[in-house]
């Protein structure tokens, strides 16, 4: 039988208490969820199949240095439970750690175990913890199997907070394709709890007790593919929300309100993965309910890993940056290296540093200070009185201008001279596009600052999500009534951090639907705060002003933005 070279296992607690973190880290190599030292089911027996009676055999009365097969020394007992037992013990053949699954060879469980350990050692996937050996020896029942030293459990990571979303993505990815692969070869596993997930050092997920533990525990199902199914189901709603998806306690984690139900993830905790709450709720719904977007659910792990398939990949986190240390001179750059330092002298590194002596204190120093103060002077003198000569130039030429005769008020040549700035009326507004919510583009004029055009969330991209509908972004299109002169606009963002630009059409432009049809520029495009104001150096002829927003900020689990209220500020006349 193949054998591998690591072994790890753990005890879950899953008596409805939240475990502190020493208690939460704790990994053992059993594989055997327990709970104040008796056998733990929680909720799963009554959703993943049904458990035989418990056997009346006792547990081997077995000591810590007793030695299987002159190889396996036991070391410490980690669960004596249902008439077996599990230990830490030392493989001393191949100088490694290993666990070991004990029982007498007349438990009426024990032909089930050794045929469950033996096909799941002929598996062979490294995504399962290896059965390394399964033996009938002197009325004794033994199944070893790896231990993994540097693996973390899933109940661990769940009792310091949710999964992240990249995480989270890669659990559910990873178990729901071994759990295909297993199924495939006619391998159920049944008892797919928090508990049996192990993390490794390097981020894969590793599942432990594949059909061992449902025969140590006896639970058997007639419909085993959509009993690990819906486990996994549960497995990722735990990982998104840090609350079990049953009404009762289990693994350290809190059930769900009594008399809700089944409830989507994102109403249990804010800030949810929508794609992977909706994936949650298509394997947890076996019983005729399905996600928000009626979606088929998923009943067998090959159904599931597909699904996981067609999602949008989700990115892992940007790391953080982190400054580098503040560069050290080594003895070489400082002229000290290959030098011996005679006892009591000060090395290069400790020497005090002589201040350097005040500058420009001879009386030729004096001097030139005394020099360069006289020309800053005239120099400044100069230049005041070439700016006052210019500004008087100009008084004067702007008072003849006045007084000419040469152009006429109210010719071509004359220019106009707008009013004071003021709110204009605004006719109407509409989407541009159409596309994103046009209901609520009225909102935007109605005086309240409380009301918005607010955008749906959109997921993986800012710029709208990337929809080919949207790849122009979106925004409010202003209709003045009548064309007037625009000198300025004060515009209320939904949300700071939006990338926006206005512009505005030509005068002659009757019901311009598309961003080409503005071609008058009023602001550059930018990320702007809340607040957006501008105001014009010269006044714009037009009817028609465009808020374009091209992309938005971060909302939670993704992009959400919007506009509160827009004024439009000139000139009727």
């Amino acid at each position: 039988m193949a054998e591998r070279s690591t072994a790890a296992v753990d005890v879950a607690d899953n008596d409805g208490d939240q475990p502190s973190a020493a208690q939460a880290a704790k990994a053992t190599s059993d594989g055997v969820d327990t709970q104040n030292g008796r056998a733990a089911d929680g909720p799963m027996p009554d959703k993943d199949g049904e458990r035989t009676n418990t056997a009346s055999t006792a547990a081997p009365e077995l000591h810590s240095g007793h030695k299987l097969a002159r190889r396996y020394r036991l070391e410490e007992c980690v669960t004596r439970v249902d008439g077996f037992s599990s230990w830490r013990a030392m493989d001393e053949k191949l100088r490694r750690a290993v666990g070991v699954h004990l029982m007498p060879a007349d438990h009426s469980r024990a032909r089930s175990v050794l045929a469950a350990a033996r096909s799941s050692a002929l598996l062979g996937d490294p995504r399962f913890v290896q059965v390394l050996d399964a033996v009938e020896e002197n009325d004794l029942v033994y199944v070893v199997h790896e231990w993994l030293p540097d693996a973390t459990e899933l109940t661990a990571l769940l009792a310091a907070g949710p999964l992240e979303a990249h995480e989270a993505y890669q659990l559910v990815s990873q178990v729901s394709q071994a759990m295909a692969a297993a199924h495939r070869e006619g391998l159920a596993h049944l008892r797919l709890t928090p508990s049996a997930i192990l993390r490794t050092s390097t981020g894969q997920w590793r599942i432990r007790g594949l059909a061992v533990n449902a025969a140590l525990r006896g639970i058997t199902s007639e419909t085993p593919q959509r009993a690990d199914t819906e486990a996994i189901g549960a497995l990722l709603y735990a990982s998104l929300t840090q609350r079990w998806p049953y009404e009762s306690d289990a693994y350290g984690l809190a059930g769900l309100p009594k008399g809700v139900g089944l409830i989507a993830p994102d109403q249990v905790r804010a800030g949810v993965h929508r794609g992977l709450g909706e994936l949650a709720m298509r394997a947890l719904a076996n019983d005729g309910a399905t996600a928000s977007r009626q979606e088929p659910a998923c009943t067998t792990p090959e159904e599931l890993s597909k699904a996981v398939a067609a999602m949008p990949r989700i990115r892992p986190p940007e790391p953080a940056f982190t400054a580098p240390p503040e560069y050290q001179h080594t003895t070489y750059q400082q002229g000290s290296y290959g030098r011996t330092t005679p006892v009591g002298v000060a090395t290069v590194q400790s020497l005090p540093v002589a201040p350097p002596p005040p500058p420009l204190q001879s009386r030729t120093g004096r001097a030139l200070k005394w020099g360069v103060a006289a020309l800053l002077i005239a120099a400044l003198g100069l230049g005041s009185w070439q700016l006052a000569d210019t500004l008087l130039e100009r008084g004067t030429q702007k008072g003849n201008s006045g007084t000419s005769n040469n152009t006429k008020p109210g010719t071509d040549d004359s220019p106009k001279e707008s009013g004071p700035a003021e709110p204009l009326k605004i006719q109407g507004v509409s989407v541009i596009g159409g596309s994103v919510k046009p209901a609520l583009a009225p909102k935007t004029i109605d005086g309240d600052h409380e009301t918005a055009w607010i955008t749906p969330e959109y997921y993986n991209y800012a710029n709208f999500g990337r929809l080919e509908q949207e790849n122009d972004g979106s925004g409010i299109i202003v209709d003045l009534g009548e064309v007037k002169d625009v000198s300025g606009l004060e515009v209320d963002m939904y949300a700071a951090g939006q990338t926006v630009e206005v512009l505005a059409a030509a005068p002659d432009a009757a019901n311009p639907g598309t961003v080409g049809a503005f071609g008058q520029r009023l602001t550059k495009l930018e990320r702007t705060d809340k607040k957006l104001q501008a105001t014009l150096e010269k006044p714009v002829r037009t009817r028609y002003v465009l808020i374009h927003v091209t992309e938005l900020p971060a909302s939670g689990g993704g992009y959400r933005g919007g506009i509160n209220e827009i004024k439009v500020l000139g000139s009727a006349s």
